[in-house]
């Protein structure tokens, strides 16, 4: 997974894969999905990223099975 912030425009882009993509859809009014011919998640694009997603700060937690 990669994510790119785009500071200049408060936007992120979420690549979950490399496949073409097929579709966009607008899940709501800042966030839109790509899928692929199969229907699955290409990537996701986050205008207003700052407020919409608290980007650029990230946070990544690692559970492991154990913790369960």
């Amino acid at each position: 997974m990669n994510i790119k912030y785009f500071k200049d425009t408060d936007t992120a882009l979420l690549e979950f894969s490399d496949a073409a993509v097929e579709e966009t859809r607008e899940i709501s009014e800042h966030v839109f999905v790509d899928l692929d011919k199969a229907g699955n998640v290409v990537s996701m694009t986050i205008e207003h990223a700052a407020t919409t997603a608290r980007l650029p700060h990230v946070r990544i937690e690692e559970i492991d099975a154990s913790a369960a």
